[in-house]
């Protein structure tokens, strides 16, 4: 079988109280599947892309709850790795709202997928023809040396098998600093060739104190010529520059947000969707925002969206700039 895009990443459970209660309210928990790499690949294959996703689980009924969740939502997740050893992580929310925020306790240490060593990677995948696209994200990286390992050999079977690279920062605070993240991403991101990350990161991990976006894509375009940069402004949208140095914007799309986490993953797969499509930079920041609103709108980390409704959505608003 072949596939638009493979994903590699850690996928948890998440355990919620219930509406805005906190821990020490709830006799409740809500359980979500959640996890970057797997969630962009819902939001592909709810687009309509045949996605595979690779990561490492336990096999208990934790580890078979994620796989059923992810299959059920046309992913194909026989190219998991199965092991009897290590558990499944897990991270706990509390929602907030201002002036409290929003608290995640991360329970992720010896995690199976943090285990993921690369001789466990099924080398028949990675063959030319076998994918177009290989997506993966900082958090991978960043969970373990073993995991990072893992994933820098899945980069480079990748582009030896002539796929395009795709790569999230998705800077996670909990994980490491600044300085450990840009040392261990920057390699990855030199091989990608799609980048995506957002402003704040690009100010705090590589220096750049500016805040306009024309000025923070050129700079990253020192160090990264070959990809194309998409640069998130949260509420102000996103701004992409290719590697030929054209530079495209797109404003948000209105949206009441039901919950934000996963906002990202699904602007990342309605971007690529989009991209695998026309190769067109322009419309993808359009489909890549449209997805987004739509998941603000959605309890859990999941893009449950329709390839209809995003239709709908680029329809009624909203539209790309270039500039040159």
């Amino acid at each position: 079988m072949s596939y638009d895009v493979v994903t590699l990443g850690e996928t948890m459970l998440r355990l919620t109280p219930p509406g805005m209660m906190r821990f020490e309210q709830t006799r409740t928990l809500e359980v979500h599947a959640g996890g970057s790499e797997s969630n962009t690949a819902v939001g592909l294959a709810r687009l309509g892309a045949k996605v595979a996703w690779l990561s490492r689980l336990t096999d208990n009924p934790f580890g078979r709850m994620i796989a059923s969740e992810l299959a059920a939502q046309a992913v194909d997740v026989s190219h998991v790795v199965w092991t009897d050893e290590d558990r499944v992580g897990t991270y706990y929310l509390e929602r907030g709202k201002a002036p409290r925020g929003s608290r995640v306790i991360y329970d992720r240490k010896f995690s199976a997928a943090s285990r993921f060593a690369p001789d466990e990677l099924p080398l028949n995948l990675f063959e030319p023809g076998r994918a177009k696209l290989f997506h993966t994200t900082g958090i991978s990286i960043g969970i373990s040396k073993e995991s990072a390992v893992t994933v820098y050999q899945a980069a480079r079977l990748a582009k030896t098998a002539n796929w395009l690279v795709s790569f999230d920062l998705n800077y996670r605070s909990k994980l490491w600093t600044p300085t450990e993240a840009r040392a261990e991403c920057e390699s990855l991101m030199k091989l990608a060739d799609l980048i995506f990350l957002p402003r704040r990161d690009a100010n705090s991990i590589f220096g750049i104190e500016s805040q306009q976006p024309s000025e923070i894509l050129e700079q990253l375009a020192g160090t990264f010529p070959q990809g194309t940069i998409v640069l998130t402004l949260g509420a102000q949208g996103a701004v992409a520059r290719t590697s030929a140095g054209q530079t495209f914007s797109q404003p948000a799309f209105p949206a009441d947000e039901v919950e934000r986490l996963g906002g990202g993953d699904a602007f990342s797969a309605g971007f690529l969707y989009r991209y695998l499509v026309a190769r067109d930079v322009a419309s993808a920041l359009a489909w890549g925002a449209a997805t987004a609103a739509l998941k603000y709108s959605i309890p859990g980390e999941l893009p449950l969206v329709r390839k209809d409704e995003v239709e709908t959505l680029l329809q009624s608003s909203g539209s790309a700039t270039v500039s040159r």
